[in-house]
């Protein structure tokens, strides 16, 4: 089917960014949400137009929290809203059950999931390009019409998103392990800086910043979240949990002048390379190993894309950018990564137009 007119609700990021992406696509779109800021919001930015109860959609898109998606996917079918439909929470086992209990028509309903976010919420951080080669679950159960899957197959596809279809309890099996424990071993890492001197804050450099980046998401909405896929996330927290407790007894040893413990923690920092290489690349193959070209660059406007020319300006694609901000000077460092063999290629260039290349 093609897919003209879709009703979203739920305007906060995802929904907002769905609306966006449909929008430079030509889909005529609804927005529906019980806080009217944030549709106003939403609908300012271009997502779309305030939905009016009687009008009805192709497809709609519940993109609210996942304890409130099968009370919200019955009162829509009641409405008979929209033809199909589907929802966009990160939990997937938990709704698709309530949905069942609540009597929904799940013929009419696939489950999915766009792996794509920001620490930012709100329709405000919301971008049309948010999906854009990302992986997007769908989770159709037995019951599932072929053209209600086909309905979201063309979602997917317009938004610029990559289908992968799974089981509900592999998805929620597998985003335990790449996102809502990971978020969670965040947390803790940043609520230690919570008790922090300022002498170690002051010390703070770019890792500090990579590992708690994603801690700083709202807890209400991540406590929803956790809640809907629980023991999955238990579970990888208590493997993470042990490799931890382990690290910690060896050092303590080490500390105090076992050096025989020193291979424990040699082995999990091996452990931990293999995990990181095995985290798919920029285009979903395996993880590229890029060079890295490093630029000290001002703190001022422009200095960016100043950099970027000079990649153009030499044919140099950009594959990765990284920023870490000197403290309390107006600069920092650039590192940019691209292929290899381009690395020299860039350093001259660099040079040659007056540029610090540490």
């Amino acid at each position: 089917m093609k897919l003209e007119s879709v009703l979203v609700l739920g305007t906060g990021l995802v929904g907002t960014s769905i609306g966006l992406a449909l929008r430079q696509r030509g889909v005529s779109v609804l927005l529906a949400d019980r806080d009217l800021g944030a549709v106003r919001l939403a609908r300012e930015m271009g997502a779309g137009q305030e939905w009016h109860s009687g009008e009805q959609a192709d497809l709609a898109i519940v993109a609210v929290p996942p304890d409130h998606v099968a009370t919200e996917l019955r009162g829509l079918q009641r409405r008979e809203a929209a033809r199909f439909y589907t929802d966009v929470s990160s939990v997937k086992a938990m709704p698709i059950a309530r949905a069942v209990e609540l009597g929904c028509d799940m013929g009419l309903y696939v489950a999915s999931h766009p792996m794509a976010g920001r620490e930012k919420a709100g329709p405000g951080a919301a971008r049309a390009d948010l999906f854009l080669g990302r992986p997007w679950a769908l989770c159709p159960t037995e019951a599932a019409r072929p053209e209600a899957k086909r309905a979201v197959l063309e979602l997917i596809g317009l938004c610029g998103a990559n289908p992968v279809e799974v089981s509900a309890e592999e998805h929620d099996r597998a985003v335990a392990l790449v996102s809502h424990a990971p978020h969670v071993a965040a947390s803790a890492v940043a609520a230690r800086l919570s008790e922090a001197s300022d002498v170690a804050l002051g010390l703070a450099g770019q890792g500090v910043r990579d590992v708690t980046r994603i801690a700083g998401s709202d807890p209400g909405l991540w406590l929803g979240i956790l809640s809907g896929n629980a023991a999955p996330v238990a579970e990888v927290l208590e493997a993470v949990s042990r490799d931890l407790t382990e690290a910690a007894a060896a050092l303590r040893a080490l500390a105090g002048g076992d050096q025989s413990a020193g291979p424990d923690v040699t082995q999990l920092l091996k452990r931990g390379v293999a995990g990181h290489g095995r985290i798919p690349g920029k285009h979903g193959g395996p993880a590229a190993a890029y060079g890295v070209v490093q630029v000290v660059i001002g703190d001022r406007p422009g200095q960016l894309a100043r950099l970027f020319q000079v990649c153009d300006e030499v044919g140099v694609n950009v594959e990765d950018v990284r920023l870490e901000h000197a403290p309390g000077l107006p600069l920092g460092l650039a590192e940019v990564s691209v292929q290899p063999d381009a690395v020299a290629v860039l350093q001259e260039a660099l040079h040659e137009r007056g540029w610090q290349v540490p």
